[in-house]
């Protein structure tokens, strides 16, 4: 854990010692017009408008951001839209900034999220130089990736992504997939995985659920998802066809944030996915005027906080308004949730998807609940031999060592209750 800097301003006490903001200064403004963005739509906020950040709105994110956390290390998170729209210059401003305004002690991370075909050689020796991690969205190969991912003139664009994440990698920057799951892809977990694994040598992967809703301004409201959203058994067989690659052969080398989610809360600590903890409300999003919300997935009126140009950040974040919407998450559970035998490691989920109703008739069950609860039961024997590892003082990759040897006719060590040779210990 990072050691704690003495703060340079006062902190309610209802403030978290630490917090994330996804700034996006070109707010959802985009180059590409991916089908199921559900950012878009959120030009509807500010008719009219450029959508540009300005340096005095940089300027008081940057300070803000790095005076607020309590912790020695900070990332600052850029986000869109597509970031890169802004420009190469906006980014050297806002390096500028953290310089001037790090805390003494103070390590600063860089992220950004972007599409890739915006890139330079001149983006990525800046991206190399201030050792930004990079995250690139890929939906898989070229026939998966161009279902939804198109540009503006309806144009596929997987070739102009595959080309800017070639240029990251000849330029040594760090770099991890964010993949969106959706009916185009749902059924191909293994062309999906083994293309990232073995075509792109990823070694970190970000797994996405589309869940869009039929609602025409963007905001959430509608019970009803389009037909390009995952559908919630296909979601818990994607998970799990990943996982059974996985676990057998590449624990260790490859990371995909859903598992890491996982392992943490079967070894008994705070997963880092928001989405897996029992409250939230500390994962935030910045719009380019300074406009700060509850979250990235409930930009909407009724979660806006405030404005940093006004009100400081953390002020924001604790404010009663912010609280009780992170609070949220843990006392909406339905009793269906409250009762289940995975709510350690899901916890409901996002609250943007629950919407469904529980098989008593409750309303507020996540749409993806039999996705999830198919994967976090499948994963439960394997995870406890992991953790089971770490608490010995060993490593997770020892899993792959136990499932391999066993004898073939002999239950497999997952617990799943069939035979190792039907199980685990077989190839695929």
């Amino acid at each position: 854990m990072a050691p704690s800097l003495p703060l340079p301003l006062d902190r309610s006490p209802t403030a978290p010692p630490g917090f994330h903001v996804l700034a996006k200064p070109s707010g959802p403004i985009c180059n590409l017009d991916c089908s199921y963005c559900f950012f878009l739509a959120k030009e509807a906020l500010y008719p009219g408008d450029r959508f540009r950040m300005s340096d005095a709105v940089l300027d008081a994110y940057v300070r803000q951001l790095l005076e607020s956390q309590q912790a020695s290390e900070v990332t600052v998170a850029w986000q869109g839209g597509e970031p890169t729209l802004m420009g190469i210059d906006f980014f050297r401003r806002a390096l500028d900034l953290v310089g001037r305004h790090r805390r003494p002690g103070q390590v600063v991370h860089h992220t950004i999220q972007t599409n890739g075909t915006l890139l330079t050689e001149e983006w990525c020796e800046l991206l190399r130089e201030h050792e930004f991690l990079v995250g690139i969205s890929i939906d898989g190969p070229a026939e998966l990736h161009d279902a939804y991912r198109v540009d503006k003139k309806g144009a596929p664009t997987f070739e102009r992504v595959i080309r800017g994440l070639d240029l990251l990698r000849a330029h040594d920057v760090e770099w991890n997939v964010l993949c969106t799951v959706h009916a185009a892809n749902q059924d191909h977990p293994l062309d999906v995985y083994r293309f990232f694994r073995d075509e792109l040598d990823a070694c970190h992967m970000q797994l996405i659920p589309i869940v869009e809703r039929e609602d025409a301004d963007g905001f959430q409201g509608k019970e009803r998802v389009t037909e390009r959203s995952v559908d919630p058994d296909a979601w818990g067989r994607f998970l799990v066809a990943v996982f059974d690659e996985w676990v057998r052969r590449d624990v260790g080398t490859v990371f995909v944030q859903m598992f890491d989610a996982a392992l943490a809360s079967w070894y008994g600590v705070p997963p880092a996915l928001c989405i897996f903890n029992e409250t939230c409300g500390n994962a935030l999003a910045l719009e380019h005027n300074g406009d700060l919300y509850s979250c990235d997935h409930f930009v909407d009126p009724g979660h806006l906080v405030g404005n940093i140009m006004q009100t400081h950040m953390v002020e924001l974040i604790a404010s009663p308004e912010q609280r009780a919407f992170g609070a949220a998450k843990r006392d909406t559970l339905p009793r269906y949730c409250r009762v289940c035998d995975v709510r350690f490691a899901c916890q409901g989920e996002c609250p943007k998807n629950r919407f469904a109703r529980a098989p008593d008739g409750e309303l507020g069950l996540n749409y993806l609940c039999t996705g999830y609860k198919t994967f976090f039961t499948h994963v439960d024997g394997c995870m406890r031999l992991m953790a089971d590892a770490l608490r010995r003082g060993g490593s997770a990759d020892e899993v792959m060592r136990i499932l391999a040897s066993a004898p073939r006719n002999e239950p497999c060590p997952c617990g799943s209750g069939r035979k190792a040779k039907h199980c685990h210990a077989v190839s695929r």
